[in-house]
């Protein structure tokens, strides 16, 4: 029923065929229990399907993440990804092109059922000047419209990697901020990440080297400050042939450093991020980075100040949900700024 308006709008439209994704989503889902017992599923599915369900009490029981019948069925859309996102900016700037939901507010990013689909917006926005970056998706949040199924594109991952994606999803429906992509995403990713260290010690797995954790930093931060750098340049009152010229100079700087970082003795591996450098590089690469990590050591400072109780720690949140946009961005920056030690994966 709450898709029927848009269904209504064609299926050839944007609207019509994020419905018929979802619906065709829905309508495979099987409960995970039944799966679990059936003699008839292999063997390997059993066994991610059951140990995704532990990962799901943790999220509800220790993570104090909503306890509803999200991952708690499953569904093989029989593709790697559920979506393809893309983003985009101009061709000077580091600020998304956003699109505007009646639920969802304005997000930075345009999500497609169907890679093709997502390519050909993609060359459009080209032809018209803009920078884009198209990433296929494992998973999404309807935040708590629908049950959200465990999906074969999420089992993609390893068991670690899974539950700290359920326990992403699940903080999307624990809060949600209309047109406020990059709280949402850095509150996301911190859940995510903490919540995976708490799960770790639950299962008696040892935590991540210190050195593995500041590599990942490290690489965080050279791509955030060359986004920094980029807005800076593009504030300059160049023309449009000099400004290519320093723009294309950024990104090979950014290589460059990239390299240095790679090639220092006793420097850890960096596997996720060799295969994002062998892509063109361009303002809409940048655009995940500071959606997803802007604020997540302000989070992770907050949870500190809240000794470590996600209850205290999710209302500290809310709270700073309810604040105007100027309001908590000045307050999360303050976090940022303080000198409270947040240890940061």
């Amino acid at each position: 029923m709450l898709l029927a308006p848009i269904l209504l709008a064609g299926c050839s439209s944007y609207y019509g065929q994020l419905a018929t994704g979802q619906l065709e989503l829905l309508r495979q889902r099987q409960p995970v229990a039944a799966l679990v017992d059936d003699p008839g599923t292999a063997p390997a599915l059993r066994e991610r399907l059951a140990n995704a369900q532990e990962a799901r009490r943790f999220a509800s029981e220790r993570l104090a993440l909503p306890d509803n019948g999200s991952y708690r069925q499953y569904a093989d859309l029989g593709r790697p990804y559920v979506v393809w996102n893309l983003f985009a900016t101009p061709e000077f700037s580091v600020e998304p092109l956003t699109r505007c939901f009646p639920i969802a507010g304005c997000v930075a990013y345009q999500g497609y059922y169907r890679q093709g689909a997502a390519r050909g917006q993609a060359a459009v926005l080209r032809r018209q000047g803009f920078d884009t970056h198209v990433a296929g998706v494992e998973a999404y949040s309807t935040l708590g419209w629908f049950d959200d199924p465990l999906l074969n594109t999420m089992l993609r991952r390893n068991d670690e990697q899974l539950a700290g994606l359920i326990f992403h999803e699940l903080a999307h429906q624990r809060l949600y901020v209309r047109d406020d992509t990059t709280f949402n995403e850095s509150y996301a990713s911190f859940v995510e990440r903490q919540g995976l260290r708490e799960w770790r010690r639950q299962q008696g797995l040892p935590e991540h080297g210190q050195p593995a954790r500041e590599a990942y930093r490290e690489v965080v931060e050279l791509l955030l400050d060359s986004r920094e750098r980029l807005r800076a340049l593009y504030a300059q009152p160049h023309d449009e042939a000099v400004m290519r010229r320093l723009k294309q100079a950024e990104f090979d700087r950014l290589r460059t450093a990239y390299r240095l970082l790679r090639e220092r003795p006793g420097q850890p591996p960096l596997p996720g991020f060799e295969r994002w450098f062998q892509q063109p590089l361009n303002n809409a690469t940048l655009l995940p980075f500071g959606l997803y990590d802007r604020w997540v050591a302000a989070f992770s400072r907050l949870f500190e100040q809240s000794q470590g109780d996600w209850q205290e720690f999710h209302q500290r949140v809310e709270s700073l949900a309810a604040m105007p946009l100027e309001q908590r961005n000045g307050r999360l920056q303050e976090l940022l700024d303080s000198d409270l030690q947040g240890e940061i994966p």
